[in-house]
């Protein structure tokens, strides 16, 4: 007889942003609260974990938040005292200490290792997917199981209460009109468009920001803190953090970093979002709105190419005019290009885009959810 096991590892590296952690930790919750398992996530970082959740205590070697085992990962751990769980997953690329491997080795019903990729929407991930990979040298066998964009992969991260929870808010004006009096922002309503710009730092951003100064339309755009906050600032000086700044038609603030239900909430409150990275894309699918992903930089420009896989299969349905809009403004944002003629080109169809994106949560909405498609994965290993 099949069995869920009682218990699973996930060790994460932070690297340096938040969508490793972002990742973990949604994960991680949603095993607890929907599946019943206890897990034990493992963090080298948990400053940077803070950002995310407000409860954690950095300076704090083990605690308990939302149901789930918070361990610091740090090298002075003996790891001969731990006992691994029924379940590992070694997550976006992270490599889990060679002493625990050791420990898994040595037990007598060896666990199930996993390693949980990046998002990716090459076409290779679906050949990868699910596939096996014998460590002869500890006789242990490692799986790969790749988040993705179609049926033959492990989907993406989608709590059972997201949509219909999104979807209320989406049709509660008074629920969102609390949501920003919570920002400071209670008039954020009045304006004709609301954008979210989460981003790395961009060379030609003054050339969308004056995109915005100079339209027809008052835009409001919302900034968490960070590197991109920064350059804002530079090029609009006067606008201090927690503070709203007018430009033109534009208005601006600059936000602390959101906790993770609250950042759903601004996609969703938001007519277009800019995000950057993995968890944040991730997110914006769901909210439904147009959106713009500027995707993790790699070495040699290795990541446009991730970016044109994915850009292929996300417009494989569009018009050709929608399909050279997004893809010119995607290919601008991604490789420090100026920014003005791809943008006015894409704004002339966010009526159609924000058609299309409602299309494209529904088709990756019948891929299931990552968490869920993990537990069937392992039920299937694991015979109890």
């Amino acid at each position: 007889m099949q069995h869920k096991p009682q218990h699973w590892d996930i060790f994460c590296a932070v690297v340096d942003n938040f969508g490793d952690i972002g990742i973990c930790w949604r994960l991680s919750r949603q095993l607890v609260a929907e599946h019943g398992i206890a897990v034990r996530l493992w963090v080298d970082d948990l400053h940077s974990f803070q950002r995310l959740c407000d409860e954690v205590e950095p300076l704090s070697a083990t605690q308990q938040i939302c149901g789930v085992e918070v361990r610091h990962w740090h090298g002075a751990i003996d790891w001969s005292c731990i006992v691994p769980a029924t379940v590992v997953i070694e997550a976006l690329a992270c490599h889990i200490p060679l002493a625990y491997q050791q420990q898994m080795a040595a037990m007598q019903i060896k666990p199930l290792w996993l390693n949980v990729e990046y998002l990716s929407a090459e076409d290779w991930v679906e050949e990868c997917h699910g596939m096996a990979s014998p460590q002869p040298q500890l006789a242990l066998t490692k799986y790969f199981f790749f988040p993705g964009f179609t049926e033959k992969t492990g989907g993406l991260l989608r709590e059972q209460h997201l949509l219909p929870a999104l979807a209320a808010f989406a049709q509660d004006r008074q629920a969102q009109q609390q949501f920003w009096q919570q920002l400071d922002l209670a008039n954020a309503l009045s304006f004709d468009r609301r954008v979210s710009l989460f981003a790395y730092s961009h060379q030609y951003l003054e050339t969308l920001l004056a995109c915005w100064q100079q339209a027809a339309e008052s835009t409001l755009c919302i900034v968490p803190s960070g590197n991109l906050a920064e350059q804002v600032q530079q090029l609009l000086p006067g606008l201090a953090l927690g503070q709203c700044a007018t430009f033109g038609a534009l208005t601006i603030k600059i936000v602390p970093f959101l906790a993770q239900p609250d950042y759903d909430l601004l996609l969703t409150a938001c007519d277009i979002n800019f995000v950057r990275g993995e968890d944040s894309i991730i997110r914006a699918h769901w909210a439904g709105k147009p959106f713009i992903w500027q995707i993790y930089r790699q070495d040699e420009q290795a990541h446009l190419l991730k970016l044109q896989a994915f850009l292929k299969r996300y417009t494989s349905d569009c018009s050709e005019v929608l399909v050279a809009a997004i893809t010119d403004f995607h290919a601008a944002w991604n490789s420090e290009q100026p920014l003005t003629a791809s943008w006015l080109q894409l704004e002339a169809l966010l009526t159609e885009l924000q058609a299309k994106n409602l299309l494209w949560r529904n088709k990756l909405e019948s891929h299931g959810d990552l968490a869920s498609n993990l537990v069937r994965f392992v039920e299937k290993k694991i015979i109890i």
